[in-house]
């Protein structure tokens, strides 16, 4: 039986730029369809990427956002730590979460985060 779970589809403008910052957080490619391209962890991340129609996305407007449920939090945070926005980031949040965050090339908000313990 197929368990559920949720997979983003993100239009990006550079399909190529936004497969490599996913790829610098662990993902890789497991199916190419030109326009389209399907990426995982093999962990139990899971994304779509598709190339964006002129006008739909707008980098600095962009109000889109995932997060990542990882259980090495830190391991992650260290292959981008060049791109996370908080200084001194992953930290513990008020609301129960050890996270770090930064922002992919189209502007989407990504968190990277697990409960803490």
């Amino acid at each position: 039986m197929l368990e559920h779970r949720t997979t983003p589809i993100l239009a990006c403008n550079d399909l190529a730029a936004t497969q490599a910052f996913y790829e610098r957080l662990g993902f890789f490619v497991t199916g190419d369809h030109g326009d389209y391209r399907i990426l995982t962890d093999g962990k139990g991340w899971h994304l779509h990427l598709q190339s964006a129609e002129p006008g739909w996305v707008i980098p600095g407007r962009n109000a889109q956002g995932i997060y990542l449920y990882a259980e090495d939090v830190d391991a992650v945070a260290d292959r981008v730590r060049d791109l996370v926005i908080e200084p001194g980031a992953p930290h513990e949040k008020p609301w129960g979460m050890y996270e770090f965050a930064l922002g992919d090339p189209d502007g989407v908000l990504v968190r990277v985060g697990r409960p803490i313990a």
